[in-house]
């Protein structure tokens, strides 16, 4: 019987958490704050927090008195954006959806106020639509976005949506801000997000969002069918079909490991 990979060691561990603490933030915080919200004694967060600056993943804000992110944290970012693991990731679960569902499945993520599609896996015999590979569209219109920005808190959503969204087809506003509100308080309660019609004629899409490690929205795994596919009243059956996949899609980004 094989044994179970030994445990990492406890200054690493805690090195971690204060790193993702930190990530976590909106801002640099305080080392006091970082040692009371970790529950770690403050002399040993000092530090881990010493040890990060040194090494260059965290800054010292000497007149503040805080601590954030540093360049190497940056750079390990921009790393894992060129390995692409949401597409490298991402591809099989989707042919696995496809297959699942015998509709066309795509993967989203939000870039401000658009949401831009990374992978399309059509399914037999269905056409091409305006949501392929590299396409960017407005993220209210979409059921992709309205997942995501239902992700969102009010302060974040409303930084984005200064103006009201706009319809770029018409250039007219679309849709006012406390109507976009009510419309992903709706995405909310139902735990998935849906359109029909608005992006193609002839064709609904029922989309749920994949949360990172913080909580925050990282992408969307959505189904586009046409109408009469699949009725109104069986959307939360296939929301409930997608959610699985996208948990699957959001376990492999977190590096969890395989549920027993």
């Amino acid at each position: 019987m094989g044994q179970s990979p030994p445990p990492a060691a406890p200054a690493v561990r805690q090195a971690l958490r204060v790193l993702s603490h930190l990530g976590a933030q909106r801002g640099p915080v305080p080392a006091s704050a970082v040692a009371r919200d970790l529950g770690i004694p403050r002399s040993a967060c000092y530090r881990i927090l010493t040890a990060l600056v040194d090494h260059g993943y965290a800054i010292h804000y000497p007149e503040d008195r805080r601590y954030g992110l540093g360049y190497a944290a940056y750079e390990l970012s921009s790393g894992f954006s060129r390995q692409a693991p949401l597409s490298r990731l991402g591809a099989p679960i989707l042919a696995a959806l496809v297959d699942h569902v015998g509709e066309t499945a795509h993967l989203g993520v939000l870039d401000g106020t658009d949401v831009i599609y990374l992978l399309e896996q059509r399914a037999p015999h269905r056409p091409v639509l305006i949501t392929d590979v590299g396409v960017r569209l407005p993220a209210h219109q979409t059921a992709t976005g309205r997942s995501l920005l239902a992700c969102l808190p009010a302060t974040q959503l409303r930084a984005l949506y200064v103006e009201d969204p706009v319809d770029r087809r018409s250039a007219r506003p679309f849709r006012d801000l406390p109507h976009l509100r009510r419309t992903l308080g709706e995405v909310t309660r139902a735990g998935f997000a849906a359109e029909s019609g608005e992006v193609s004629d002839g064709f609904a899409s029922v989309a749920v969002a994949i949360r990172d490690r913080n909580g925050w929205p990282a992408a969307s795994l959505a189904v586009t069918f046409p109408h009469g596919n699949v009725p109104e009243e069986s959307w939360p059956d296939l929301a409930h079909r997608i959610e699985r996949f996208a948990s699957e899609l959001g376990r492999r980004l977190s590096g969890a490991a395989p549920a027993r």
